[in-house]
């Protein structure tokens, strides 16, 4: 075998031949080269022993060889010639519809995952026997796409369980009507996991682009459920902190998909924020701003989909209570600037919106009516962000550039000043004008307003001077 074959491509000879005899079929006598192209790829992975295989017949004069290829083939092999599952099918699947040959032979439990792609001929195979049946009729009749199997959504938490916390509950709102990331900054116990939560259910339903472009990702990553099809909810990724770079950005000697990319088309939650490693936390930056990962290696390079909405949540300090009106802080002087600085200063720029939040009083917690329900809010959200995809057909946090200027332009003189007071006074550099001027776009979206205004601005600015008291 040549062409740059792994440990497991270089395996399958043993299980080709295998397949081949406990199939029914001879396998020749005779030295036999396999070529592997193009040739400067690496291959990875068992998904070649079927094509292998139905190459070594055909080659043998068992199967008829067609002048030009017909098919597309894919899958593994068992030693008794069954074609188990695999990962990654989605993928090829799509990729085969585009080509000139838009029929695929794979392994017949992914057929719920292949019948998401519109435009392929399915023929799936439980057997290497199936598979030549396949190859052998004159025009087989494709598999009929099975009914659309739809991933079960995990159980929403409510927004009416968060008493309290008005002014978190508005900037959770905001960052999911601009997809803008939200930092929350506050005690133990002072609700910042709970509320991030509850941020997928008042997310808009995935459209069927986003969903086959999630579906791929976790194909990929084979997370997907045996006999799974098209994932419907937006992913919700909270990674340890103990996590690496590579986890979190992706990478590896191989490139994989980490959690950023996971989370594309939903949210990535970073409790605990400062415990995540420098490195780790600095590789989030350009794809952030780019809504995409590329990752260079020396084997190969690829870009990775990361359209994520962020939200991280951080103590003050390392015991948790700088700051707090009933707790004393234990940490020694400098211990807390310390622990802060652990987040750059580049990288707190891209957090749009900066929350400090307080525990709620237990008499405020009894005594309280229930809070506004997940659904009355995700009503707003939505109707926020069909009016951003008709007026610029894209969300409020992607905006730069004209578009910027043409959709947020600052309010007449007012404005004007009160961005420039802002800019003495916090030193907000030009990055953060920019995510300051989108925040105040989608809180007038919220509103229904089709202009700016001060005090729109205001609102805004209010998030972003939020964060020097964190």
């Amino acid at each position: 075998m040549v062409g740059l074959p792994d440990a497991t491509v270089r395996e399958s000879r043993d299980r080709v031949r295998t397949a081949i005899r406990n199939s029914g079929f001879p396998f020749p006598a005779t030295r036999i080269l396999v070529s592997l192209a193009p040739s400067d790829l690496r291959k990875v992975g068992a998904a070649f022993d079927l094509p292998i295989a139905l190459g070594i017949l055909a080659a043998s004069g068992v199967l008829p060889r067609p002048e030009t290829p017909a098919y597309t083939v894919v899958g593994g092999l068992s030693l008794d010639g069954g074609i188990p599952p695999m990962q990654g099918l989605l993928p090829i699947a799509v990729a085969a519809s585009r080509s000139a040959c838009p029929s695929l032979v794979f392994p017949f439990d992914n057929l719920p995952e292949a019948g998401i792609v519109q435009g392929l001929r399915l023929h799936p195979a439980r057997s290497l026997w199936e598979a030549t049946r396949i190859l052998m009729a004159a025009d087989p009749a494709p598999a009929s796409p099975p009914s659309p199997v739809l991933v079960s959504s995990p159980a929403i938490d409510d927004l009416a369980d968060v008493r309290g916390q008005l002014v978190a509950r508005r900037a959770l709102e905001i960052a999911a009507a601009g997809a803008h990331p939200l930092l929350l900054c506050g005690p133990p116990g002072s609700g910042k996991t709970m509320l991030a939560r509850r941020l997928p259910g008042v997310l808009p339903p995935l459209t069927f682009g986003e969903a086959l472009a999630v579906t791929t990702i976790h194909s990929v990553a084979g997370l997907l459920p045996p006999g799974g099809g098209l994932l419907t909810a937006r992913p919700f990724r909270a990674p340890h902190h103990t996590c690496s770079d590579v986890a979190l950005v992706g990478g590896g000697a191989l490139p994989r998909p980490g959690e950023l990319s996971l989370s594309h088309h939903g949210v990535l939650f970073l409790d605990e924020l400062p415990e995540f490693s420098r490195r780790a936390l600095e590789g989030l930056r350009q794809p952030l701003e780019q809504g995409v990962v590329h990752i260079a290696r020396a084997a190969r390079s690829i870009s990775l989909p990361a359209r994520v909405l962020l939200v991280g949540a951080m103590n003050p300090c390392p015991c948790g209570y700088a700051g707090d009106a009933h707790r004393t802080c234990r940490c020694p002087p400098g211990v807390v600037e310390r622990y802060q600085r652990r987040l750059s200063g580049p990288l707190r720029d891209r957090f749009d919106l900066t929350i400090a939040v307080h525990p709620v009083p237990w008499a405020d917690l009894r005594g309280r009516p229930s809070a506004e329900a997940t659904e009355r809010v995700k009503a707003r959200v939505v109707a926020a962000r069909d009016r951003q995809l008709a007026r610029q057909s894209r969300l409020n946090a992607e905006l730069e550039g004209t578009a910027l200027r043409a959709h947020c332009p600052v309010p007449g003189a007012a404005g004007e000043a009160l961005i420039g007071r802002a800019v003495s006074r916090l030193g907000l550099s030009v990055r953060a004008v920019t995510r300051v001027l989108r925040v105040a776009r989608t809180i007038a979206d919220l509103d229904r307003r089709t202009d700016l205004t001060t005090a729109d601005l205001a609102e805004a600015l209010q998030f972003r001077e939020s964060g020097d008291r964190c």
